[in-house]
């Protein structure tokens, strides 16, 4: 058990009526599919790769329900709980969630327990984007239908370009300070909390959500829930791949290692660019798919691979497995060799590679006290595991 105290902390937002779903208790505290609304969301936050304080802000009258639901959902997880009466807004019910947080939580995430079926992968994401750039992030998806703004009289004013517009989800991330800053400040209500940071002369950034996270707020939305829950029998499990993959010194070649370029180091050989790092989570997450492996794949025979970078190679190996219905969980790469030394790129690589992926990438540098190839400086060698689950439609 870890006996740090946690640096993250979740508040999750589940005082809202919801008068729209037509229910006779709040959403929340609606059945899903055999659980509440509530402990669905809850399952995810309880999923995510590192553990936080969760703070869930309920109606008052409620508390002593929301209180059993979150125990149950959390089982033995070794998380802070807390569960607090929310405000007459959502906005002041988050406040009330920001006041109980500890000392240590330094990232925190907002979460609308309405989008119950938030994947914990993004949570995950939303906390390393925030950890990397110290920023806002929010998920969000594309907007597919064309959008018109119209006047008061309905008339249309103008289409707007929808390549410019995503629809925003939750879970938003903050730095604590600056979003502690942030609700200090505010005197007006915001729609969420990325536009109350924003106002406070924040930078927000998206990234990718998920489809599956859309906010349960009609009767239809419930039974669109209920229908994916329902699909997901058998169960979409975790798959698990591993890839390795090794290259030499070439010193006529330019570095190119794990996405990034490094000018003045020892390049390596190779068909493509020789980026061992890239190479090895190509194969896999291929492995972890079952979609053969980056030889298969991408074969030295294609010319469109002639010298390609790593980037090629893993937007095309993502686009692969979402066309085959899997989602990358994450991803995690040892590299092993006397140089270049990575530390100094180390955020750097992830947040790049955590980029094209649409998930968490970890990456991590070690030599081998001077045994074998890597030891006697002749190259380099990177080992991945990655994780992929099915999606069911």
């Amino acid at each position: 058990m870890n006996s740090r105290p946690p640096i993250v902390g979740v508040i999750v937002v589940a005082a809202g009526s919801g008068t729209r779903l037509g229910a006779d208790k709040p959403k929340a505290f609606v059945d899903l599919a055999g659980r509440t609304v509530l402990e669905r969301s809850l399952s995810s936050v309880f999923a995510m790769q590192r553990e936080a304080q969760v703070v869930v802000v309920a109606p008052g009258d409620l508390l002593a329900e929301a209180e059993e639901i979150t125990s149950h959902a959390a089982g033995a997880a070794a998380a802070s709980i807390s569960v607090v009466a929310g405000g007459n807004t959502r906005q002041l019910s988050v406040a009330r969630g920001l006041a109980v947080l500890g000392d240590s939580i330094r990232i925190v995430l907002v979460h609308d327990a309405a989008r119950a079926l938030t994947p914990a992968a993004v949570f995950d994401a939303v906390v390393t984007g925030v950890a990397q750039t110290g920023s806002g992030i929010v998920p969000g998806v594309a907007v597919q239908d064309t959008v018109k703004r119209v006047d008061d009289d309905e008339t249309v004013v103008e289409t707007l370009d929808r390549s410019e517009l995503r629809s925003i989800q939750t879970p938003q991330g903050f730095p604590r300070a600056a979003l502690a800053d942030a609700y200090a400040e505010a005197s007006i209500e915001h729609t969420d909390d990325a536009a109350l940071f924003a106002a406070a002369g924040h930078t927000v950034s998206v990234i990718d959500g998920d489809q599956a996270s859309f906010k349960i707020t009609t009767p239809w939305d419930l039974r669109r829930a209920e229908g994916l829950l329902s699909a997901e029998t058998p169960p979409a499990g975790i798959r698990i791949g591993i890839g390795t993959d090794v290259h030499a010194f070439d010193d006529a070649a330019e570095l190119w290692l794990a996405g990034l370029h490094w000018p003045g180091e020892r390049g390596l050989s190779g068909h493509s660019d020789g980026d061992p790092v890239a190479h090895a989570i190509t194969d896999a997450l291929l492995s972890a798919a079952g979609l053969g492996d980056i030889g298969t794949v991408f074969g030295t025979s294609d010319p469109r691979f002639a010298g390609a970078h790593g980037d090629v190679f893993l937007a095309a190996t993502r686009l692969r497995l979402e066309e085959e219905g899997f989602v990358i969980g994450n991803v995690a790469v040892q590299l092993i060799g006397n140089s270049p030394r990575f530390s100094p790129r180390r955020v750097e690589a992830e947040a790049l590679l955590s980029g094209l992926l649409g998930a968490p990438v970890s990456v991590s540098a070690t030599t081998t006290d001077g045994l074998g190839f890597a030891g006697r400086g002749e190259g380099v060698c990177a080992i991945a595991t990655a994780t992929v689950s099915r999606q069911y439609s």
